[in-house]
């Protein structure tokens, strides 16, 4: 056998993780397929069945358009989105789709443990003839190396004979409202040239930007990889500037929008590089070419570089305040925003925190403020208390204002610069004369 046994209108979906990945893509497959949303998160998938979203990755009416409460109720109408936590629900699925997080630990190595388990999981209920998609962002070769042996453990089906595999990375860019995952252009592979054509097809039918059909599973492991490791590498570059042109005293923003009137410069900014994307995906690519021998110094050098902004920051604004004669040991310091984004609630390896704990360090009383960011999660995830909400600060009572991500509330802000206070600006988003400094 080298196909699928089930036709792509038979096909019944199990998207295993139901993040800001695999929610989105859930959604879209539900409008046309039997699927099945499973997570862990008893939390969220009760939540998901109440019609909420706190992700904000698809609307409260989107959700409840395909929204089916059981499996019953699913097996009846034949199209429509089963949030669930309970795996024997994926039982009679036949694609398996694996949306789950990929992680690095705090020496930042790979963390596959999520992509086996759910791996593991699947095997329990794997049948001739199905198919598993892998979307995790991963280094070559993970897919068949390392998730399709725990397959074939498991289920006792033997690969590219019994049961296939086919990769298509998710390209989902949180908060962001334009470019949906129906809107961006798929990349897709199999693990035959027949699966590989399946495995485009089933995408191709929601997708409407279309797709693009790797040569291999290694191909399009690849090609996510190195998408993220290239936007880090640039915005490492221009942080590099951003240090370089501070002490020459010249404002980078403006040397940005001078040399952006080439029609080729590449329009990065200097910032802060968090989220579970930019800033841990180069790790899985440098770990794959030190396994063969190889040392990354473009990539590795951009990570270090782009991690040390966040103490950059901290830095800057402390030498503001000397300048301005301002007390720092127990002085109050106020940071607006804590997601790793603007316009986000996503707080997932925002490097916010460690402008919080070098400021912390100094001994200085500081808060946060972030109207998009959840309370409780910050509180698990960073062990720190936040302002959000109605609970807006008084802008007077802080010795420095840090603005570290751009929402849109912040631009609403009273803020400016005065002899009592330094207000630093991350993002570039207040006029120049309303600042001390910025990146």
């Amino acid at each position: 056998m080298s196909a699928p046994l089930i036709s792509l209108e038979k096909s019944k979906i199990a998207v295993i993780g139901l993040g800001y990945v695999g929610l989105p893509l859930a959604v879209e497959f539900a409008k046309k397929y039997h699927t099945v949303g499973f997570d862990i998160a008893k939390k969220r998938v009760a939540e998901l069945k109440n019609g909420r979203d706190f992700t904000l990755e698809v609307e409260d009416e989107d959700l409840e358009k395909v929204l089916v409460l059981d499996l019953a109720s699913l097996n009846q109408k034949g199209i429509g989105l089963l949030p669930t936590d309970d795996f024997s629900d994926i039982e009679n699925c036949n694609i398996y789709i694996v949306t789950v997080p990929t992680p690095t630990d705090k020496h930042n190595r790979p963390i596959l443990t999520p992509m086996l388990k759910a791996s593991e999981t699947i095997g329990k209920y794997l049948k001739k003839g199905d198919v598993v998609i892998y979307e995790s962002t991963v280094y070559p070769g993970v897919t068949e190396e390392e998730c399709v042996p725990v397959l074939e453990n498991v289920s006792g089906l033997k690969f590219n004979v019994d049961f296939f595999a086919g990769y298509s990375p998710e390209r989902i860019n949180p908060g962001d409202k334009e470019h949906t995952v129906a809107k961006i252009l798929k990349v897709t592979a199999g693990s035959t040239p027949e699966i590989a054509d399946y495995v485009d097809d089933l995408y191709k039918s929601v997708i409407t930007a279309g797709t693009h059909k790797a040569s291999s599973i290694k191909v399009a492991e690849a090609a996510k990889v190195i998408e993220n490791s290239q936007r880090d590498i640039n915005i490492a570059f221009v942080n590099e500037l951003s240090k370089i042109f501070n002490l020459l005293g010249i404002d980078t923003k403006e040397v940005l929008e001078a040399a952006g009137t080439k029609w080729n410069f590449l329009n990065f900014k200097p910032g802060l590089v968090g989220g579970h994307c930019i800033g841990v995906d180069p790790f899985y690519l440098a770990q794959k070419a030190q396994e063969m021998g190889y040392h990354p110094e473009i990539i590795l050098a951009g990570r270090r570089l782009n991690d040390s902004m966040g103490k950059h920051v901290a830095t800057e604004v402390i030498k503001h305040m000397m300048r301005k004669d301002l007390k720092v040991i127990d002085s109050k310091v106020l940071i607006l925003g804590f997601t790793f984004k603007e316009n986000c609630p996503d707080v997932r390896n925002t490097r916010v925190i460690d402008i919080y704990k070098e400021l912390r360090s100094f001994d200085m009383d500081v808060d946060i403020y972030d109207p998009w960011a959840n309370v409780q999660e910050v509180k698990h995830e960073y062990e720190i208390d936040i302002k959000s909400g109605d609970d807006i600060p008084d802008l007077e009572n802080y010795s420095a204002i840090i603005l570290a991500v751009s929402h849109n509330e912040f631009t609403r802000f009273d803020i400016r610069k005065s002899e009592n206070q330094v207000v630093f600006d991350v993002k570039g988003i207040l006029e120049k004369e309303l600042v001390d400094a910025r990146l």
